[in-house]
């Protein structure tokens, strides 16, 4: 039987990530969180000169950073990052620049994400998307609560979300509370069981139209009239919803659609222009303040309902959404808890919805 050594025992050196930690390469160990944000900026932008203006610098000094890249990747992988392709055309990246832009904009992400879920936890920043119509919704939320996060020096940030986009930025943690609205069954029913929900206000859909009284005399329109009609529809969000849950998923084969629309302001300029006739689906009290002159609307518009023949019945449901469970992970006195019962206080208030 062989003995034990009779010095001291000695441990193999480090391996795997560690060792290549410590082991690192001065090429990798000199790039910056600096250089780095340019890179990126610059993939976006196509030339150091735009990129320059994107971040307040001389082109030289974006360049510079280039250059600089360039060189301790060519060191690193054998490959430039970017190449020049002659005076005022776009840069073009290599295979290993754009992975190194893939990577950049991962970590960047996953760092945010971290310092935010950080501040989230020591409720030092909340962040709250919300459309341009329940804007003024949360400005009467931070009425009530101004005095005691301005007391405890809690940072509230406001994003504006579109509605399409707000399952995926508050899925991703870009935002703590968000308000907004979905297409729901008017009987009452649970609203968005995946996620804290506080409703605040419901309501049907509308036609603002400058059709002339002699193409569209009627005061309600059913689901095989509005077939026939020209209509202006947001492309993607909740009121696309509720025409998907009318006329299925292929219903632009069904309809007469003149025009899709990414924003509301704009079909309500579109028809102000007179380039469009047309009737535009809006939510009903949108309908209401763009005919009275509380948005930008023109003489000649009308609102006409929709008759109670469509099926499913839905209704707009707003109100504030959380991540399920979330709140709970608190005490009452986080201001994620402390802003979704002002959210609540004001729901309860029962004052209309500004708009």
């Amino acid at each position: 039987m062989s003995s034990l050594p009779s010095g001291p025992l000695t441990v193999p050196g480090p391996e795997g990530f560690r060792g290549d930690l410590l082991g690192c390469s001065p090429h990798l160990l000199d790039l910056t969180w600096d250089q780095m944000r340019t890179l990126v900026v610059v993939h976006e932008e196509g030339t150091a000169l735009a990129a320059a203006r994107i971040l307040g610098r001389e082109q030289s000094s974006v360049q510079k950073q280039l250059d600089i890249l360039n060189r301790n990747f060519q060191a690193l992988t054998g490959e430039l990052l970017v190449i020049k392709q002659g005076r005022g055309r776009e840069l073009l990246f290599t295979p290993t620049g754009l992975e190194v832009v893939d990577r950049i904009r991962a970590t960047f992400s996953d760092w945010l994400q971290g310092i935010a879920a950080s501040r989230r936890r020591l409720g030092s920043q909340l962040t709250v998307g919300t459309t341009e119509f329940t804007l003024g919704f949360l400005g009467r939320v931070w009425e009530r609560i101004e005095p005691e996060f301005m007391e405890r020096e809690v940072e509230l940030k406001v994003v504006h979300v579109r509605t399409r986009d707000f399952r995926q930025r508050l899925d991703s943690n870009q935002v703590d509370l968000l308000c907004g609205g979905m297409a729901a069954p008017a009987d009452g029913g649970l609203v968005a069981p995946e996620y804290d929900f506080l409703e605040w206000h419901r309501e049907g859909l509308a036609l603002l139209t400058n059709l002339p009284m002699r193409e569209l005399p009627a005061r309600k329109v059913g689901v095989e009239r509005l077939r026939n009609l020209p209509l202006v529809i947001p492309s993607r969000g909740v009121i696309a919803d509720f025409v998907e849950h009318w006329y299925g998923p292929d219903f632009r084969a069904h309809l007469q659609i003149v025009a899709e629309i990414d924003d509301i302001y704009y079909g309500l300029a579109l028809l102000r222009s007179g380039m469009t006739y047309g009737c535009m689906l809006c939510a009903r009290s949108i309908g209401e303040a763009a005919v009275q002159g509380r948005l930008p609307g023109g003489e000649g518009f009308r609102l006409v309902e929709f008759a109670d023949d469509f099926d499913p019945v839905l209704e707009l449901v707003s109100g504030v959404f959380a991540r399920k469970g979330e709140r709970d992970s608190y005490d009452a006195s986080h201001p994620l808890n402390i802003l979704w019962e002002a959210f609540r206080e004001e729901a309860a208030s029962g004052r209309p919805l500004p708009l």
